[in-house]
Protein backbone atom coordinates (compact mmCIF):
# COMPACT_ATOMS: atom_id res chain seq x y z
CA UNK A 1 0.00 0.00 0.00
CA UNK A 2 1.05 3.33 -0.90
CA UNK A 3 2.74 5.55 2.22
CA UNK A 4 1.42 8.98 0.46
CA UNK A 5 -2.21 9.58 1.68
CA UNK A 6 -2.35 13.48 2.10
CA UNK A 7 -3.29 14.37 -1.03
CA UNK A 8 -3.50 14.86 -4.62
CA UNK A 9 -2.04 18.15 -6.93
CA UNK A 10 -2.02 18.85 -10.15
CA UNK A 11 1.55 18.08 -11.15
CA UNK A 12 1.92 20.89 -14.27
CA UNK A 13 0.05 23.58 -12.61
CA UNK A 14 2.01 23.42 -9.51
CA UNK A 15 5.32 23.26 -11.45
CA UNK A 16 4.39 26.27 -13.72
CA UNK A 17 2.90 28.60 -10.61
CA UNK A 18 5.97 27.93 -8.84
CA UNK A 19 8.24 28.53 -12.03
CA UNK A 20 6.61 31.74 -11.92
CA UNK A 21 7.04 32.90 -8.27
CA UNK A 22 10.86 32.28 -8.90
CA UNK A 23 11.39 33.85 -12.45
CA UNK A 24 9.36 36.76 -10.37
CA UNK A 25 12.59 36.78 -8.13
CA UNK A 26 15.16 36.08 -10.68
CA UNK A 27 13.41 39.31 -12.39
CA UNK A 28 13.93 41.67 -9.44
CA UNK A 29 17.44 40.01 -8.86
CA UNK A 30 16.66 38.43 -5.86
CA UNK A 31 18.33 35.21 -4.93
CA UNK A 32 16.11 34.77 -1.66
CA UNK A 33 12.50 33.57 -2.17
CA UNK A 34 10.13 35.80 0.60
CA UNK A 35 9.07 33.42 3.23
CA UNK A 36 5.23 34.02 1.89
CA UNK A 37 6.65 33.06 -1.69
CA UNK A 38 8.64 29.92 -0.33
CA UNK A 39 5.31 28.48 1.52
CA UNK A 40 3.25 29.27 -1.70
CA UNK A 41 5.44 27.02 -3.58
CA UNK A 42 5.02 24.28 -0.75
CA UNK A 43 0.97 24.59 -0.76
CA UNK A 44 1.59 24.76 -4.89
CA UNK A 45 3.40 20.59 -4.63
CA UNK A 46 0.65 19.96 -1.58
CA UNK A 47 3.19 20.51 1.43
CA UNK A 48 0.68 21.32 4.09
CA UNK A 49 1.61 25.33 6.04
CA UNK A 50 -0.85 27.01 7.83
CA UNK A 51 -3.13 29.65 6.03
CA UNK A 52 -1.72 33.35 5.76
CA UNK A 53 -2.32 36.56 3.91
CA UNK A 54 0.31 39.54 3.37
CA UNK A 55 -1.36 42.66 4.87
CA UNK A 56 -0.26 46.55 4.42
CA UNK A 57 -2.16 47.87 6.46
CA UNK A 58 -2.82 47.68 10.76
CA UNK A 59 -6.59 47.20 9.74
CA UNK A 60 -6.24 44.64 6.89
CA UNK A 61 -3.59 43.25 9.29
CA UNK A 62 -6.10 42.90 12.48
CA UNK A 63 -8.93 42.00 9.66
CA UNK A 64 -6.85 38.78 8.10
CA UNK A 65 -6.35 37.58 11.97
CA UNK A 66 -10.10 37.72 12.14
CA UNK A 67 -10.69 36.02 9.52
CA UNK A 68 -8.04 33.52 10.08
CA UNK A 69 -9.10 32.61 13.87
CA UNK A 70 -6.92 33.04 16.65
CA UNK A 71 -4.26 32.91 18.29
CA UNK A 72 -2.28 34.10 14.85
CA UNK A 73 1.51 35.18 14.84
CA UNK A 74 2.87 38.13 12.62
CA UNK A 75 6.08 38.10 10.16
CA UNK A 76 7.58 41.24 9.23
CA UNK A 77 7.89 40.25 4.96
CA UNK A 78 10.89 42.01 3.77
CA UNK A 79 13.41 41.00 0.54
CA UNK A 80 16.19 42.34 2.76
CA UNK A 81 15.61 40.06 6.01
CA UNK A 82 16.14 36.53 6.24
CA UNK A 83 16.31 36.34 9.92
CA UNK A 84 13.16 38.08 11.20
CA UNK A 85 13.50 36.93 14.99
CA UNK A 86 16.76 38.79 14.63
CA UNK A 87 15.57 42.20 13.96
CA UNK A 88 12.32 41.57 16.27
CA UNK A 89 10.05 40.59 13.34
CA UNK A 90 8.31 38.37 14.59
CA UNK A 91 5.03 37.88 17.21
CA UNK A 92 3.62 34.81 18.25
CA UNK A 93 0.54 33.59 19.75
CA UNK A 94 -1.99 37.05 19.74
CA UNK A 95 -5.49 36.07 20.69
CA UNK A 96 -6.85 39.00 19.84
CA UNK A 97 -7.73 42.13 17.21
CA UNK A 98 -6.18 44.58 19.76
CA UNK A 99 -3.31 42.21 20.27
CA UNK A 100 -2.61 41.95 16.74
CA UNK A 101 -3.12 45.68 16.33
CA UNK A 102 -0.68 46.60 18.87
CA UNK A 103 1.99 43.51 17.17
CA UNK A 104 1.52 45.81 13.95
CA UNK A 105 3.27 48.33 15.32
CA UNK A 106 5.43 46.91 17.48
CA UNK A 107 7.11 44.89 14.60
CA UNK A 108 7.58 47.80 12.41
CA UNK A 109 8.83 49.91 14.95
CA UNK A 110 10.80 46.87 15.57
CA UNK A 111 12.42 47.13 11.77
CA UNK A 112 12.79 50.52 11.39
CA UNK A 113 15.28 50.63 15.00
CA UNK A 114 16.98 47.58 13.91
CA UNK A 115 16.83 47.11 10.14
CA UNK A 116 16.03 50.79 9.37
CA UNK A 117 16.81 50.50 5.08
CA UNK A 118 14.93 47.29 4.70
CA UNK A 119 12.25 47.59 2.00
CA UNK A 120 8.71 46.38 4.00
CA UNK A 121 6.92 44.45 1.63
CA UNK A 122 4.08 43.81 4.06
CA UNK A 123 3.25 41.98 7.65
CA UNK A 124 2.31 37.75 6.94
CA UNK A 125 -0.44 36.88 9.22
CA UNK A 126 -0.75 33.56 9.65
CA UNK A 127 -2.19 30.71 11.66
CA UNK A 128 -0.48 29.67 14.62
CA UNK A 129 0.50 25.95 14.55
CA UNK A 130 -0.22 23.69 17.63
CA UNK A 131 2.68 22.34 19.26
CA UNK A 132 3.89 19.01 18.13
CA UNK A 133 7.04 17.53 17.33
CA UNK A 134 9.58 19.81 15.80
CA UNK A 135 11.59 18.23 12.74
CA UNK A 136 13.56 19.92 10.16
CA UNK A 137 13.18 18.83 6.10
CA UNK A 138 15.55 20.06 3.71
CA UNK A 139 17.61 20.36 0.79
CA UNK A 140 21.06 21.70 -0.84
CA UNK A 141 22.58 21.42 -3.88
CA UNK A 142 25.93 19.46 -3.47
CA UNK A 143 28.66 20.37 -6.10
CA UNK A 144 29.34 16.58 -6.76
CA UNK A 145 25.63 14.89 -5.98
CA UNK A 146 23.17 17.43 -6.89
CA UNK A 147 20.45 18.35 -4.89
CA UNK A 148 20.36 16.39 -1.97
CA UNK A 149 17.59 16.19 0.77
CA UNK A 150 18.09 16.37 4.43
CA UNK A 151 15.67 14.79 7.78
CA UNK A 152 16.25 15.39 11.16
CA UNK A 153 14.59 16.43 14.35
CA UNK A 154 14.71 19.89 15.97
CA UNK A 155 16.42 21.80 18.52
CA UNK A 156 18.96 19.68 20.08
CA UNK A 157 19.35 17.48 17.68
CA UNK A 158 20.46 19.20 14.93
CA UNK A 159 22.61 21.86 16.53
CA UNK A 160 24.40 19.70 19.35
CA UNK A 161 23.94 16.36 18.06
CA UNK A 162 24.04 16.67 13.98
CA UNK A 163 21.53 13.94 13.97
CA UNK A 164 20.77 14.25 10.38
CA UNK A 165 20.03 11.89 7.81
CA UNK A 166 21.29 12.05 4.15
CA UNK A 167 20.00 11.17 0.26
CA UNK A 168 20.53 12.39 -3.15
CA UNK A 169 17.10 13.29 -5.04
CA UNK A 170 14.71 12.08 -6.23
CA UNK A 171 13.98 9.62 -3.20
CA UNK A 172 11.68 7.05 -3.68
CA UNK A 173 9.16 6.27 -0.80
CA UNK A 174 11.45 3.48 0.64
CA UNK A 175 14.76 6.36 0.68
CA UNK A 176 11.96 8.68 2.89
CA UNK A 177 11.07 6.00 5.20
CA UNK A 178 15.02 4.99 6.08
CA UNK A 179 15.81 8.84 5.91
CA UNK A 180 13.74 8.93 9.19
CA UNK A 181 14.24 5.71 11.26
CA UNK A 182 18.17 5.82 10.59
CA UNK A 183 18.42 9.07 12.66
CA UNK A 184 19.54 8.22 16.16
CA UNK A 185 16.75 9.97 17.74
CA UNK A 186 13.95 8.16 16.01
CA UNK A 187 12.94 6.67 18.94
CA UNK A 188 11.16 9.97 19.83
CA UNK A 189 8.87 9.62 16.48
CA UNK A 190 7.79 6.22 17.54
CA UNK A 191 6.48 7.88 20.89
CA UNK A 192 7.27 7.88 24.19
CA UNK A 193 6.07 8.00 27.97
CA UNK A 194 2.67 9.82 27.42
CA UNK A 195 3.29 11.14 23.94
CA UNK A 196 1.88 9.71 21.07
CA UNK A 197 3.57 8.19 18.04
CA UNK A 198 4.50 10.77 14.93
CA UNK A 199 2.50 10.38 11.57
CA UNK A 200 5.66 8.96 9.99
CA UNK A 201 3.57 8.73 6.62
CA UNK A 202 3.10 12.69 6.71
CA UNK A 203 7.01 13.10 6.90
CA UNK A 204 7.55 10.90 4.12
CA UNK A 205 4.93 12.80 2.22
CA UNK A 206 6.67 16.21 2.71
CA UNK A 207 9.94 14.63 1.98
CA UNK A 208 8.80 13.20 -1.68
CA UNK A 209 7.18 16.26 -2.48
CA UNK A 210 10.15 18.59 -1.62
CA UNK A 211 12.21 16.19 -3.62
CA UNK A 212 10.04 17.01 -6.59
CA UNK A 213 10.19 20.49 -5.94
CA UNK A 214 13.99 20.44 -6.45
CA UNK A 215 13.89 18.22 -8.80
CA UNK A 216 11.42 20.27 -11.14
CA UNK A 217 13.68 24.07 -10.07
CA UNK A 218 17.30 22.81 -10.66
CA UNK A 219 17.65 26.31 -9.57
CA UNK A 220 16.79 26.10 -6.07
CA UNK A 221 20.53 25.34 -4.31
CA UNK A 222 18.75 25.87 -0.63
CA UNK A 223 15.57 24.80 0.78
CA UNK A 224 14.60 24.56 4.57
CA UNK A 225 11.34 23.80 5.89
CA UNK A 226 11.77 24.31 9.47
CA UNK A 227 10.06 23.75 11.90
CA UNK A 228 7.81 21.33 10.49
CA UNK A 229 5.86 20.32 13.26
CA UNK A 230 4.55 16.23 12.91
CA UNK A 231 1.81 15.37 14.95
CA UNK A 232 -0.29 12.09 15.48
CA UNK A 233 -2.34 12.68 12.24
CA UNK A 234 -0.49 14.80 9.92
CA UNK A 235 1.80 17.41 9.54
CA UNK A 236 2.60 21.57 8.90
CA UNK A 237 5.22 23.68 7.95
CA UNK A 238 5.38 26.58 9.84
CA UNK A 239 8.84 28.58 8.25
CA UNK A 240 10.13 27.77 4.89
CA UNK A 241 13.60 29.31 3.41
CA UNK A 242 14.13 29.06 -0.91
CA UNK A 243 17.68 30.48 -1.68
CA UNK A 244 18.04 30.54 -5.47
CA UNK A 245 21.80 30.07 -7.37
Amino acid sequence: MSLITHGVVNLTQNTEASSAIISSAKNEARNSLLETEAKAICANYGIPVPKFEIAKTRDATADFAEELGFPVVLKIVSPDIIHKSDVGGVIVNLKSRLDVEKGYDQILANVKKNAPDSRIVGIEVTQMAPAGVEVIIGSIKDAQFGQTLMFGLGGVFVEIFKDVAFRIAPVTQEDAKEMITEIKSYSLLRGYRKTPPSDINAIVDILMKLSKIVMDHPEIREADLNPTIIYQKGAKTVDARIILE
